[in-house]
């Protein structure tokens, strides 16, 4: 069966008063990230913010993305609903993010990118001490690597390691399973949903 991936656009605009209250509250240098919905907008927002700030970037994030930036970046403006990406890429960039949407403008608390450092650590020392490690693998298009989950599973041979494979991944059910750590190999930032999970990308190995 084909899929067809039609892009939803968020009609929505931010009048001259709002560009101007925002860029007060921006750095001089700023990357833009925007949500597929957001696209248009953001691009209007890119123009209009140009003419006082150096965009360094202006990009599409995905759930399974981790953009880079420049290294004069000094914030990025993202534009979206809900914090999950703003989190992740507090996180991942180090970098103050500040997420508008049609309702809001607010910036990511420090606290937040810090808990999930911190949790991340906290799941990396779970699975150096675990005897049981499950291998997460996606049926996604995009988001399967089950070829990268048997060279994993080659590698952990100190470790009682299982594959798991499906088509969604649901951190609810891991309870019903004698696992000690689960290692994701399909979207980055599904690490975000458990504490007993890390990204394969994250184990340090030769």
């Amino acid at each position: 069966m084909k899929t067809v991936f039609i892009p939803a656009k968020i009609k929505s605009s931010i009048g001259k008063s709002g560009i101007l209250n925002i860029s007060k509250k921006l750095p001089k240098s700023i990357a833009i990230a925007y949500s597929i919905q957001y696209k248009d907008a953001a691009f209007e927002i890119k123009k209009a913010l140009s003419k006082n700030h150096q965009i360094t970037s202006c990009i599409q994030v995905l759930g399974c993305s981790r953009p880079k930036f420049r290294k004069d970046t000094e914030a990025i403006l993202l534009i979206t609903d809900g914090k999950f990406h703003g989190v992740s890429l507090a996180y991942e960039a180090k970098l103050p993010v500040f997420i508008l949407n049609s309702q809001t403008f607010k910036m990511i608390p420090k606290k937040e990118a810090e808990a999930l450092e911190k949790r991340k650590k906290s799941a990396y020392l779970k699975f150096l001490n675990a005897e049981n490690v499950g291998i997460l693998v996606s049926t996604k298009p995009g988001q399967q690597n089950l070829l990268k989950a048997f060279e994993l599973k080659r590698k952990l041979s100190r470790k009682k390691t299982y594959i798991f494979l499906g088509d969604n991944i649901d951190s609810m059910e891991f309870e019903n399973f004698m696992i000690d750590s689960w290692v994701n190999t399909a979207c980055p930032r599904l690490d975000m949903s458990s504490g007993l999970m890390i990204n394969m990308n994250d184990i340090p190995l030769r």
